[in-house]
């Protein structure tokens, strides 16, 4: 489809609910065909349809958004991604589905946006035929399988996307970068699950390569990576605008991990707790806390029994260090220091008013 031209006098305005309304389309073809592809080769195509409806059963598509946002910043001039940009953004889609399916299952989680996580749901589909203890396995084994299909489709989705050769080389270098940050700060953030300090410098290395270069930076560089020509400086500024808003992400993610209600995040505010997780705040508190409530602490932290009553406890003990308060406080300064970047950066009007609403609802985590 041709697009519209836009008068000269005209900024084009993002609009990121029709960015999401089209990555949703994009995804609900894409792994339809998918399906029907395998039943047509007699093949098992429940797996595209168990995979179809996780991806399409919630999230916000915060990073397809802002790739959206990353091509609009990098001097576009129509209103609309054309359809080879939301099908590039669309990929990320895929490739969070393929991270959130292993990361439920590193974590044993339970419950992903509300619902069952991948592993619980294929084993619910093999319960009655296999008996409890052999259904949990292949649910275990077959989510493994389905997740890595979502890595691989991801690619086939951004191969296939229609990008001109020059835009695809662009992509695939930050694409490829993208994939690496965010195993190393998976890496990082496993080897210290469980066994948490009070090293807050390392606490936020995990927060920058797992959740700011992932969820943030490297989706607003692909959408610039896929304009023919972005300003010079705009990576810079992108960065220096996604990294507090990352940091704060993760950081509120911390929080409503720890005070949460499951309403609001989809899972239990236990889960954290009883995995141990080494976030900024339960390092705050480990530095703060006196000999006694430290103890409390490393007693009732990566305990798997954990009850309502000791979780209580824990809390009591991240209030009175101040621990809750610094993180809000961190997450505070954090979304200054991206407004701060958008009003130096080289954006147009309605590109800033965009990055400061995402900065604002990612890291009040209305999104």
């Amino acid at each position: 489809m041709t697009a519209s031209p836009v008068s000269p006098l005209r900024t084009p305005t993002p609009d990121p609910a029709s960015v999401r309304h089209a990555v949703e389309d994009i995804l609900d073809d894409f792994l339809a065909t998918k399906a029907r592809a395998a039943d047509d080769a007699g093949l098992p195509g429940e797996i595209a349809e168990v995979l179809r409806g996780f991806v399409l059963s919630g999230g916000k598509r915060l990073r397809p958004v802002l790739c959206a946002l990353g091509w609009h910043a990098a001097d576009a001039h129509t209103d609309t991604p054309p359809p080879p940009v939301l099908k590039a953004a669309a990929s990320l889609e895929l490739f969070h589905a393929f991270a959130l399916v292993h990361d439920d299952l590193i974590d044993r989680s339970d419950t992903r946006r509300g619902r069952p996580t991948m592993h619980r749901t294929l084993a619910a589909r093999h319960r009655l035929a296999r008996g409890p203890a052999e259904a949990e396995r292949l649910g275990t084994d077959t989510a493994i399988l389905v997740g890595d299909l979502a890595l691989a489709w991801s690619d086939e989705l951004l191969h296939t996307a229609g990008l001109a050769p020059a835009r695809l080389d662009a992509a695939l270098a930050v694409v490829d970068r993208m994939r690496t940050e965010v195993m190393y700060g998976q890496y990082l953030d496993v080897a210290a699950t469980g066994t948490p300090t009070d090293d807050v410098e390392a606490a936020l290395r995990v927060a920058r390569y797992k959740t700011a270069r992932y969820t943030i930076e490297r989706p607003l560089h692909l959408g610039a990576a896929l304009a023919p020509a972005p300003p010079p400086g705009l990576t810079e500024a992108l960065t220096a605008y996604a990294l507090p808003v990352g940091e704060a992400f993760q950081l509120r993610d911390d929080l409503l991990g720890v005070y949460g209600t499951p309403d609001l995040t989809g899972k239990s505010a236990l889960e954290d707790l009883r995995e141990g997780k080494a976030t900024v705040l339960v390092a705050l508190a480990l530095r703060r806390a006196t000999p006694r409530s430290r103890a409390v602490l490393r007693s009732l932290l990566a305990d798997p029994d954990l009850n309502e009553d000791g979780a209580a406890t824990v809390r009591a003990v991240f209030d009175l260090t101040g621990a809750h308060r610094t993180v809000e406080d961190m997450i505070d300064t954090r979304r200054r220091d991206a407004v701060r970047a958008v009003e130096s950066g080289p954006f147009t009007p309605p590109v800033a008013a965009t990055l400061r609403d995402l900065a604002e609802q990612a890291t009040r985590r209305d999104i």
